[in-house]
């Protein structure tokens, strides 16, 4: 698998910025995935939060049960922001994690006493607060009740413990990241996907950005980039802009304007997280490393 030169709208080759991608552990890695410390932590498909490390690469189980993780980010103190989906029986909910240990501490797990749906993404401001999308892909997969809110846009403030509802305007908000200085959220709607294996394509299947203002609300929302083939998921920002979203593709990279700079070619890419200089990348049943060629991609946001 490689990555591809790709031509633009008047027929321009554009520049191909990372190396092919090589396959560094065969595991079931899903979602979530974070770096700290020489590890790769990751959520799976069975609901454990998992450590791989990356010099010996031995595999670890943090929790084996996780309520159901998704996506998963660090927290300015280092622990593991966590989505948990729920389930039937146990709620949905935000909760930090310790990376050493697995304790537990729930954030936040409801909006004025509703349950949230089945949280997806979460990114880190440089202020601190937590924001997270919150589709309720849980109830059409089956593992979670019927939802009693809509499929928002969240943020939490720890400091004052107070949750808010920034935006309503998609159809499944899903992956969520900001840009470097935090003044930009970008979030993807994968609303062509709704029953399991689905792509509606007349339905949203794109990245969204907002400006956001010194009072912490989003405003000038604007479409970034509509992904094709399929419809976009993980999301992450490197330290000169760049959005990297993917797709059934593999993972395309776009300009701060929205223009497509490059493409991955590695169809079944879920989600990924910057290592260095490496670009790592969860597929379900392995990581894989791109090495990039510009310090430029090596900060994450």
């Amino acid at each position: 698998m490689t990555s591809r030169p790709l031509r633009g709208a008047v027929g321009q080759t554009l520049a191909t910025t990372v190396m092919a991608p090589r396959r560094i552990a065969e595991v079931d890695a899903h979602e979530g995935p974070v770096h700290r410390d020489g590890a790769l932590f990751f959520t799976t498909q069975a609901g454990a939060i998992k450590r791989l490390d990356l010099a010996s690469g031995d595999v670890s189980v943090l929790v084996a049960d996780a309520n159901t993780p998704n996506g998963m980010t660090l927290g300015p103190d280092g622990r593991l922001i966590v989505c948990e989906q729920g389930s039937l029986t146990r709620a949905a909910a935000i909760s930090a994690f310790d990376p050493e240990t697995g304790a537990r501490e729930l954030l936040v797990d409801n909006w004025r006493g509703e349950p949230l749906n089945s949280p997806n993404d979460v990114a880190v401001r440089h202020d601190g607060t937590i924001w997270f999308t919150d589709p309720s892909y849980g109830h059409l997969q089956g593992f979670r009740p019927e939802p009693r809110l809509g499929d928002y846009i969240y943020c939490y403030d720890p400091g004052a413990d107070v949750l808010e509802v920034v935006d309503d305007s998609f159809v499944k908000p899903n992956g969520i990241a900001f840009s470097p200085g935090g003044e930009t959220l970008y979030a993807t709607d994968s609303g062509a996907n709704q029953e399991p294996g689905s792509f509606h394509v007349g339905m949203p299947h794109h990245i969204v950005a907002f400006t956001v203002t010194d009072a912490g609300r989003l405003c000038d929302r604007r479409l970034l980039a509509v992904t094709m083939p399929g419809f976009p998921d993980g999301l992450k920002t490197d330290g000169a802009g760049r959005i990297y979203a993917s797709a059934f593709s593999g993972v395309q990279v776009f300009s701060p304007s929205g223009n497509l700079l490059d493409e991955i070619d590695l169809p079944g890419a879920v989600n990924f997280a910057f290592a260095g200089e490496d670009l790592l990348i969860t597929t379900d049943t392995a990581v894989w490393s791109l090495s990039l060629d510009s310090p430029h991609h090596r900060k994450e946001n």
